[in-house]
């Protein structure tokens, strides 16, 4: 598949120096393209810009009806949502639009009981077609909501657009039972992420992952070129970042080491994702997908094991700030947490094996993602979170929590000071980044 083939070229670009801070003001503007939830990474993104004392304009993804017909919020719903508020409905993907004859691909899959997964398919035309109405009634609403946005945007200003897309899983009620099987099954339960991946219902989430988390970003800077052009005979810029996972750099011994969660079955999408921002840089448009670490979000608990990584982000702290009020009051906060505070020096050694473990059978090795997990692997990865939780006092106040928000801020700080003109069109953010990267 040529978007794996592009992985092994892939230029690693990880940011190294803090980036100097922009001197935003309140003629610029933040826009969120997508819908800002709880404990997401997007929250750090607001907050910089805000304190930086930026307009914020947020977006919503719409709702469904009781037919499944997408609609905006209503004046109940947005009630909440801090204005300025464009209540153009922004979802993407396709797995609810319907075909020629009526049908979306989700029809297809209602009455699929789980013996007989591997046998469902969703017919091609319906795929095609279904694709095809999605992606124009997006570049619809991309176009409206961006003609709004033109409302808020002053001369001699800033147009920071951030990307929140990420996604794509159909809704429909055969899906989650497999991936649960995938990500936590173990023993007889566990499924194969490979075999899942080249399934028929395999190839559908691969489409719809490349429609929500790549080409929304593609449509956004494309719809608007115009924007752009209008922006400039104005003297304001224009910059837009998105979200990206590739791995990221964490302290693995000593030593910063890059690592990765397997299986990341959204990995080629983010690929494509990343190849957007490439394109679009070569014709001189400010775009930077940033590769963040994992932090545990509302949106992530299904991969469990995702987490691991986390840990070792005190270890950073240590390092790279060992003087800052932060470091000794993470370290604090997570010896508190657990049953024994020397069982943070002993979370560090297992994530050490563990790293160690998933370099040697290749599952963190760099040119070799995306990658689909071994039940081994997988098996091992689920063993480790449950045991590291067990070392917790109680599983509602845990290290990852606290450790999640240092980096969405961080990130947050990244995205706004390097995005507003990137030094590459892909970049990487490590845990060195993040410790630099926290407020003074």
């Amino acid at each position: 598949m040529n978007t794996q083939m592009t992985t092994h070229m892939e230029k690693y670009s990880p940011l190294r120096e803090k980036p100097k801070i922009q001197k935003f003001k309140k003629d610029d503007i933040l826009v969120l393209f997508g819908e800002l939830f709880n404990r997401g990474y997007a929250n750090g993104l607001v907050e910089e810009a805000e304190s930086c004392g930026m307009t914020v304009i947020r977006a919503t993804v719409g709702r469904r009806d009781e037919n499944q017909n997408l609609r905006g919020l209503t004046a109940e719903e947005s009630e909440l949502i801090p204005k300025p508020f464009i209540n153009i409905p922004l979802e993407a993907g396709f797995d609810l639009e319907k075909d020629s004859e009526g049908q979306c691909p989700n029809d297809y899959l209602k009455s699929v009981k789980l013996s007989e997964w591997e046998n469902a398919s969703v017919p091609d035309k319906t795929l095609n077609e279904s694709q095809a109405a999605g992606q124009a009634r997006f570049k619809k609403q991309t176009a409206d909501f961006i003609s709004e946005v033109q409302k808020y945007a002053k001369p001699n200003s800033h147009v920071h657009f951030a990307h929140l897309m990420a996604g794509g899983v159909p809704r429909t009620k055969i899906v989650m039972p497999l991936m649960n099987r995938v990500f936590k099954g173990v023993g007889d339960r566990h499924l194969s992420s490979t075999t899942f991946w080249n399934s028929k219902i395999g190839s559908y989430l691969k489409r719809n992952f490349s429609e929500v988390t790549a080409n929304t970003f593609n449509i956004l800077i494309e719809q608007s070129t115009n924007f752009r052009a209008d922006m400039k005979k104005q003297n304001t810029t224009v910059s837009y970042v998105a979200y990206g996972y590739h791995g990221t750099e964490i302290i693995i011994e000593d030593n910063y080491k890059w690592q990765s969660y397997a299986p990341y079955i959204q990995g080629w999408a983010k690929i494509e994702l990343e190849n957007f921002a490439k394109n679009w840089s070569q014709k001189g448009v400010n775009a930077c997908v940033y590769n963040c670490p994992e932090i545990l979000t509302n949106s992530s608990s299904l991969f469990q094991g995702l987490e691991i990584p986390l840990y070792n982000l005190v270890r950073s702290l240590q390092k790279e700030i060992p003087n800052h009020p932060l470091t000794q009051k993470m370290k604090s906060e997570c010896e508190n947490v657990l049953n024994d505070p020397a069982d943070l020096e002993k979370i560090f050694q297992m994530v050490d094996q563990h790293m160690i473990y998933s370099e040697k059978i290749g599952t963190s090795i760099y040119k070799n993602w995306p990658q689909h997990s071994i039940q081994e692997q997988l098996e091992r990865s689920l063993k480790l979170s449950d045991d590291i939780i067990a070392l917790h006092k109680d599983e509602k106040n845990m290290m990852s929590p606290l450790l999640s928000e240092i980096i969405f801020k961080s990130c947050g700080y990244v995205m706004l000071h390097d995005g507003f003109k990137p030094k590459n069109p892909v970049s990487w953010i490590g845990h060195d980044m993040i410790s630099k990267c926290v407020p003074v």
